[in-house]
């Protein structure tokens, strides 16, 4: 008699099984639209995509630096937020004091450039297909829910498009204050990187 219980119960055993695992994987896929670093990311992407563009190649990579940076600036006060390893959080100011000064840079060449031919569209194109890189990047990263952890996954992302677009600025760009702003972006935020990807290395 027993043994026609067994079937039954083995088949719900299973189902419960099955049923937690796929909510688990929902359970993920959950965390990374809730991410607000994600989300920030979202923005950012948004209201680029919405900025005027002049075609003069330095003009609009100062603007879309502005927001780039603000982007950044809005992830590593949320990693401070809600962060717990100090070394992520020294880092997160870091970039905060010092994508603050850029920004104030590029506004400041904003106020007195006026855009100017010859136009580029293809540096326009080059930055859109270095965003999507970013953002590609970034959705294919597992995020954990461990502010430290994501925070350092995406800012890795997030540096290598700046370096992506300060390139491009470099191959097109004409003015000697946005070039020399693109060569500090690169140089500085390649040592980012490299830190970022050798705490990862040790925490994950």
């Amino acid at each position: 008699m027993f043994r026609l219980f067994r079937l039954p119960l083995l088949l719900l055993l299973v189902i419960s099984v099955l049923f937690t695992a796929c909510q688990k994987g929902h359970d993920m896929d959950d965390m990374a639209m809730d991410s607000a670093y994600m989300n920030i990311m979202m923005d950012m992407m948004t209201q680029m995509d919405a900025q005027v563009k002049t075609q003069d190649p330095d003009h609009d990579y100062a603007a879309q630096m502005v927001l780039h940076h603000e982007a950044a600036i809005k992830m590593a006060e949320e990693q401070l937020r809600t962060g717990t390893n100090q070394e992520m959080k020294t880092t997160a100011q870091a970039v905060i004091t010092k994508q603050r000064a850029e920004i104030a840079q590029f506004n400041a060449f904003l106020n007195g450039h006026q855009p100017m031919p010859p136009f580029v569209p293809q540096f326009n194109q080059l930055q859109k297909t270095n965003m999507d890189k970013m953002m590609a990047a970034s959705d294919a990263r597992s995020m954990t829910a461990k502010p430290d952890v994501d925070f350092a996954q995406l800012m890795v992302d997030h540096h290598q498009a700046a370096i992506d677009n300060s390139e491009a600025l470099l191959q097109y760009g004409r003015n000697a204050t946005t070039r020399a702003l693109a060569q500090a972006i690169i140089a500085d935020q390649r040592q980012e990187i490299a830190a970022l990807q050798n705490w990862l290395t040790r925490n994950r």
